[in-house]
């Protein structure tokens, strides 16, 4: 989201009633913001649409990828992270990210003046991009929420298959205080330090996808390789569930980028046609891609790349025009294959359903290449004296900032987690699989 304002309370029926009585408090409530229904609309639907992307979208296409045994440990983690985050998003995480942190730290976190949504009602409301237009708070909290949700639940995906129920969900507390709300804060608040150094992001590129790809290779690294990696056949169980998954995430997404735009308009229009023609650009590479390297196209392919566009084309969803969308995804696609084929195999990292080769690369790309794509030359909706050169550094700026943050960030609580409760299932555990050794079910009785 390229900009993130200032949440203003509205005067409510108190302060109405008293501008009868008083000409100046009349012409405060002349101008205060006016909730509109349509705006309010899509963004509720918008709400929906991404929660929909995470639980089922995200849970049936990474239980797809998983071997028979693990499918109801990936379901279980991404339903019980969604649910966490939900909890703590209401108790702290909004107004740590969302309100005023002060002097000294108020552009790395906000404060708690809004913890347990102290002062939020039904007549409270968030600005739009339009001057004098509101949508109800709620409203802005629950979008948010379902970022701030997902975010953590694409990290599992890195370390599936052997580690403890227990580690996720002490993991994901620690990570969504500690790396997540203090990137949120800095990118998409207004008084935040890469909001006001420039940085774009419409919805997400560096907050949700780079955050989740680098923290799950982390965590890949430090929880080690599967048992017979390298070695034994680790093959997805369901190629249709992932099928499943990767088109319900494609509508979900729909939300989660023109829903970014925070109201009905051509803004909205915009993000949802490069929302459409990203990805399909960004399939059609990989499977072309992969049909020159392998000799055939596969659905796993496709459906990878389209997600690789997804990805590319978040930070720039409302800030590139059509064409641009669709270079950003050939980009994407072809070199997210590269890096899920080739620089994964080459290092040796077991990072089991490629988190970091398309959310970490993918976001990366999308992030630095929306310098490029928002420039009005090219077809974009850059605002001011748009300099390429000059925008292309902010986003390489804000990229490290948050590959730093999340790198040195997620290693210290990956530790912490591991000195707790333990990281990693037992040999045995991991052999049964954890449907078993974590939650006592199967995902299929035959």
């Amino acid at each position: 989201m390229k900009f993130r304002p200032l949440l203003l309370p509205a005067l409510g029926a108190l302060g109405l009633g008293l501008a009868a009585l008083n000409p100046a408090l009349a012409q405060d409530a002349a101008a205060a913001p006016t909730v509109n229904k349509g705006d309010t609309t899509w963004m509720l639907v918008s709400t929906i649409l991404v929660i929909l992307m995470t639980i089922p979208g995200l849970a049936l296409f990474y239980g797809g990828l998983v071997r028979t045994k693990n499918m109801l440990s990936v379901l279980m983690q991404v339903f019980a992270v969604f649910s966490l985050v939900a909890i703590l998003w209401v108790f702290y995480g909004y107004s740590l990210a969302f309100t005023s942190g002060g002097e000294g730290i108020g552009a790395f976190i906000g404060g708690f003046s809004k913890a347990f949504l102290a002062g939020v009602t039904t007549d409270s409301t968030a600005d739009t991009f339009t001057k004098g237009v509101a949508i109800p708070e709620f409203t802005f909290i629950a979008f948010q929420l379902t970022f701030a949700a997902i975010t953590p639940a694409l990290i599992v995906g890195a370390f599936a298959e052997r580690i403890k129920f227990s580690a996720v969900m002490l993991f994901t507390g620690l990570w969504l205080t500690f790396v997540y709300l203090p990137i949120a804060h800095m990118v998409w608040f207004s008084e935040g330090y890469l909001f006001t150094m420039g940085a774009l992001d419409f919805a997400g590129g560096t907050v949700v996808h780079i955050n989740s790809g680098v923290a799950g290779l982390v965590g890949a690294l430090l929880i080690g390789k599967r048992i017979g990696y390298g070695r034994d056949l680790l093959a997805p169980h369901s190629l249709t569930l992932t099928f499943v998954g990767a088109c319900l995430l494609w509508v979900g997404w729909f939300g989660f980028n023109a829903g970014s735009n925070l109201e009905a308009t051509g803004g909205a229009a915009l993000a949802l046609i490069n929302t459409i023609l990203a990805p399909a650009a960004a399939g059609l590479a990989w499977m072309t891609v992969e049909a020159m390297s392998k000799g055939k196209a596969s659905l796993l392919g496709i459906a990878s790349g389209a997600v690789a566009g997804l990805v590319a084309i978040t930070p720039a969803a409302g800030l590139s025009g059509p064409m641009g969308s669709i270079v950003l995804g050939l980009v994407a696609g072809a070199v997210c294959y590269f890096a899920v084929t080739g620089v994964k195999n080459a290092l040796g990292y077991d990072d089991a359903l490629d988190v970091f080769g398309i959310h970490g690369v993918g976001g990366i790309i999308g992030a630095i290449g929306t310098g490029i794509v928002a420039a009005p030359s090219l077809g974009g909706y850059g605002v001011g004296e748009y300099s390429i050169g000059g925008q292309v550094v902010t986003q390489i700026i804000a990229v490290a900032i948050t590959l730093v943050w999340t790198g040195i960030g997620s290693v210290v609580l990956y530790k912490i987690t591991d000195l707790i409760v333990g990281l990693r299932v037992t040999q045995d555990q991991e052999r049964e699989g954890l449907d078993l050794a974590d939650h006592g079910e199967r995902a299929y009785n035959y």
